[in-house]
């Protein structure tokens, strides 16, 4: 790939090891506070510090359109993609009220819209106007996958000069969702009906329609899954291969990658398989409304923290996971210990 993302190391076995150990010398029985301890040994591990810090967090909502809008896949028109980011540089969308509720440095990024986008408040790193309609050709060519890649290392390595310490990567693109679901049907091999939901409202003959859309782009484009990022190229999103280029800096980097719901599962996946050693990094915030996220967690071996019939995207249900990050970095700097409190442990003399 061009601008290649530097490699990425192994969590620190040895801290986890330690954290884990101090854990059970906390004023509470060992385990009480069950996957927040799990929690709080990963971040130690990524980190390579017994007390780890995870604030600020960053977040990173990338913008770009899909040419397979025209084939009627989605409830909205694609005006919408662009007009959802002049919402987000205003501050009036879901991710901006929950970003200020943590205190997160946001930066909207166009990677791909359309439509005209104010000239402040957004970071133009637009590869082209909008993929290619991916029913009827290949979404994007493999220079422009890569190209797209390289937008999200930037922007990782913005919020990493920035001082965040974990980040959060969202995505706004009307006909996203069908995207995704061609991806993950072709990286799994997974049946186009068992994981394509309604996304922003699509249901009844339009959710069929949107399956077959699929179903057909699959045989046309007849994408190799163990070459992700031919695969990418052909049935992806920009703002997709954008998001798989922000894990893979991010990881570099050593931070915490919070994923949000369905999107930024998928892409996280398509990341996965083009570098392995990322998945270590992967904390999952949230299980979405949509049937597919349950399939791409599963390609990923992974639980997610939340479960709350979310199916917004924008980064806003891992934006909503953080304070449970928060509380498990909390918990190891601030809980006293059994000898700090004088307290017996119960431990045989």
């Amino acid at each position: 790939m061009n601008d290649p993302a530097p490699s990425i190391a192994a969590p620190d076995a040895a801290c986890a090891d330690r954290v884990g150990r101090y854990l059970d010398t906390l004023t509470k029985p060992p385990g009480s506070l069950g996957r927040l301890e799990a929690l709080a040994v990963t971040l130690a591990g990524l980190a390579g510090e017994d007390f780890p810090d995870v604030t600020p967090p960053g977040v990173v909502v990338f913008a770009a359109d899909h040419g397979v809008a025209e084939e009627g896949v989605s409830a909205f028109p694609q005006a919408v993609t662009a007009q959802m980011v002049a919402n987000f540089v205003a501050g009036g969308a879901a991710i901006n009220v929950f970003s200020r509720r943590i205190g997160a440095r946001l930066e909207v990024v166009d990677v791909g819209v359309v439509g005209e986008l104010p000239d402040h408040g957004v970071v133009h790193d637009r590869v082209r106007p909008g993929t290619a309609n991916l029913a009827r050709e290949a979404a994007m060519s493999r220079d422009e996958a890569r190209e797209a890649l390289a937008v999200g290392r930037r922007a990782a390595r913005r919020a990493v000069a920035a001082g965040c310490r974990c980040l959060i990567v969202g995505e706004m693109g009307i006909a996203n969702t069908t995207a995704s679901s061609a991806l993950l049907a072709a990286l799994t091999g997974a049946p186009v009906s068992a994981l394509v939901g309604a996304g922003t409202g699509v249901a009844g003959a339009a959710l069929d329609h949107k399956r077959a859309v699929i179903e057909a782009a699959l045989v046309a484009r007849a994408p190799d899954p163990d070459d992700p990022l031919a695969t990418l190229a052909a049935l992806g999103g920009l703002e997709i291969a954008a998001m798989a280029g922000a894990y893979l800096e991010g990881a570099a980097h050593r931070l915490p990658l919070l994923v949000d719901g369905f999107i930024a599962t998928v892409a996280a996946l398509v990341a996965c398989r083009l570098e392995p050693a990322l998945r270590p990094y992967l904390i999952f915030g949230h299980r979405s409304h949509e049937p597919g996220h349950r399939l791409a967690l599963e390609a990923l071996d992974a639980e997610a923290l939340l479960d709350l019939e979310l199916r917004l995207g924008e980064g806003s249900g891992a934006a909503l996971a953080f304070p449970l990050l928060e509380a498990a970095t909390a918990m190891l700097a601030e809980m006293a210990t059994f000898a700090d409190a004088g307290i017996d442990d119960g431990a045989t003399p």
